[in-house]
């Protein structure tokens, strides 16, 4: 019996609790021991020698993380071990990289977060933030998906724009595609690909607005903070676009981790994020307009599962 529990032991160690070799050993063992593997299967958790942290596509991905340093450098003196960054290359790359393992924490957009979940009910929100009022959005934990075009333009009106070109931000976007396409056939009673002419991809929301301004497309749809965080790095001016639709409003980003990671470990994820009260180091709150973080559970999001 000790033999066959210091074995499993050690497999669930290598290869972590998704493994599903127990499917093979099961048959051969006898009784005993294989209760005694449902007692360990049971207790397994995931406990890696260092923990991954991502975050889904920004405009200067590699900026945002650095600017996490102070942060992360709190979770490697809480949990003991290393924490690496990961910098993402499309919102899937870090859906990805979360439900494989490779990562354990992520910043995910809403629309990301409720379809890895779908996909993998062993993902799970555990905190938000409050962002700070901009050019385009006031403060609190939600935001909202923008129809931009160019200030001064032909465009005044959503029907002005139909059968010309649109930009999204990226497949997985909650506000810069996802939403737009759920929620817009609702006004026009026509899909989002046939209303437009042309739609393509930015990549990131600056890309996608600043690409309405280049005219390289006659509008955009993107996240009302994105759009103010580019108009306060100074990278656009507010009176530079015209809103012609605004959503409803939309849940912050959620914080994420694999809920498989043991309950100490979580724990002092968690502790790390509220601590002082949920008032991060300023280098941090800074990087993504906020003024607290803000613990929640799954079911903060359930409000967009209607419309997702």
């Amino acid at each position: 019996m000790k033999f066959y529990k210091s074995m499993l032991h050690s497999i669930l160690r290598a290869w972590g609790p998704g493994l599903r070799v127990l499917a093979l050993l099961v048959p051969i063992m006898p009784l005993g021991p294989m209760l005694g593997i449902a007692e360990v299967w049971a207790a397994a958790c995931e406990r890696p020698a260092r923990i991954v942290y991502s975050m889904v596509p920004e405009s200067e991905p590699r900026e945002a993380l650095a600017a996490f340093t102070p942060i992360l450098n709190d979770l490697r003196e809480s949990l003991g071990i290393p924490v690496d960054t990961a910098v993402p290359s499309s919102y899937a790359a870090v859906v990805e990289g979360l439900m494989s393992g490779a990562i354990h924490v992520a910043r995910l957009g809403p629309a990301s977060y409720i379809a890895a979940r779908k996909a993998d009910p062993g993902l799970k929100a555990f905190a938000t933030f409050s962002r700070k009022a901009g050019a385009f959005g006031g403060e609190g934990p939600f935001y909202h998906s923008l129809l931009i075009v160019r200030s001064g333009g032909r465009f005044s009106a959503l029907r002005s724009l139909q059968g010309m070109r649109v930009a999204l931000v990226d497949p997985d976007s909650t506000s810069g595609a996802r939403l737009p396409r759920r929620l817009l056939p609702k006004t026009t009673g026509i899909s989002l690909d046939r209303y437009f002419r042309r739609v393509s991809y930015a990549g990131d929301h600056a890309q996608a607005a600043l690409a309405v301004l280049k005219q390289e497309t006659d509008a955009a749809f993107v996240s009302s903070t994105q759009l103010s965080a580019l108009v306060e790095a100074g990278k656009a001016s507010a009176q530079d676009f015209r809103v012609l639709w605004r959503s409803p409003p939309i849940p912050m980003d959620p914080f994420v981790y694999r809920d498989g990671l043991c309950e100490d470990i979580k724990a002092k994820i968690r502790n790390v994020f509220y601590r002082r009260d949920g008032r991060l180091p300023d280098a941090g709150l800074k990087s993504m307009d906020a003024t607290r973080i803000l613990l929640l559970g799954d079911e903060a999001f359930d409000i967009l599962r209607d419309v997702l």
